[in-house]
C-alpha cells in the first residue's frame, strides 16, 4: 500500500453461505423475492421458517453490501477527510466492542468502520453466535446480538449518506446504495 493509505482491512472478504446449506436457500428466497421489486414482501419472514434463521441470513448479507457499497468509497473516507465518525453535525459515533474497547473512543470515520467490520465479522464467525450447521440452537441472546450488528451496521450507510453521498452521486451508485438502504430499512423495521 501507498504511504498514508488506509489498511485494506476495512474492506472485509466476502460473509459466504455454504451452498446447499438452508441458510443459502434462504439466501436465494430473498434473493428471488427482492428481484421482484418489492421490497416489504422481501423482508418478510418466509412462511415455516425460523425467525433466528432468517435474521441470521439477511445480517450476514446486509453485512455484505455494506462492505462492498463502503468499500467503493474508501479512496474518499479518510483520516483527514473524515478525522471524526460522523453523520452530519448532530451524529458522532465513538467506537466500543466491549471486549478489547471498554470505554467508547473517538476515532476517524475509516478506524471506526475498521474496528465495526472486524467486529461484525468476528460475530459472524461466531459458530456459537450464528451456526451455520442445521439443527445447532441460535444462543439466547441472538435476537439482542443480532439488533447491535444492525443498529452499528446503520451508522456505515449514514455515514455514507452525510459525508459521501457526493462521491456515490458521482460514481453513480445512488440507485444502488438508496435500494439497499430502504431494504435494510424495511427489514430492520
Amino acid at each position: 500500500l501507498p504511504s498514508g493509505s488506509r489498511s485494506s482491512k476495512t474492506f472485509k472478504p466476502k460473509k459466504n453461505i455454504p451452498e446447499g446449506s438452508h441458510q443459502y436457500e434462504l439466501l436465494k428466497h430473498a434473493e428471488a423475492t427482492l428481484g421482484s421489486g418489492n421490497l416489504r414482501q422481501a423482508v418478510m419472514l418466509p412462511e415455516g421458517e425460523d425467525l433466528n434463521e432468517w435474521i441470521a441470513v439477511n445480517t450476514v448479507d446486509f453485512f455484505n453490501q455494506i462492505n462492498m457499497l463502503y468499500g467503493t468509497i474508501t479512496e474518499f473516507c479518510s483520516e483527514s477527510s473524515c478525522p471524526v465518525m460522523s453523520a452530519g453535525p448532530r451524529y458522532e459515533y465513538h467506537w466500543a466492542d466491549g471486549t478489547n474497547i471498554k470505554k467508547p473512543i473517538k476515532c476517524s470515520a475509516p478506524k471506526y468502520i475498521d474496528y465495526l467490520m472486524t467486529w461484525v465479522q468476528d460475530q459472524l464467525d461466531d459458530e456459537t453466535l450464528f451456526p451455520s450447521k442445521i439443527g445447532v440452537p441460535f444462543p439466547k441472546n441472538f435476537m439482542s446480538v443480532a439488533k447491535t450488528i444492525l443498529k452499528r451496521l446503520f451508522r456505515v450507510y449514514a455515514h455514507i449518506y452525510h459525508q459521501h453521498f457526493d462521491s456515490v452521486m458521482r460514481l453513480q451508485e445512488e440507485a444502488h446504495l438508496n435500494t439497499s438502504f430502504k431494504h435494510f430499512i424495511f427489514f430492520v423495521q
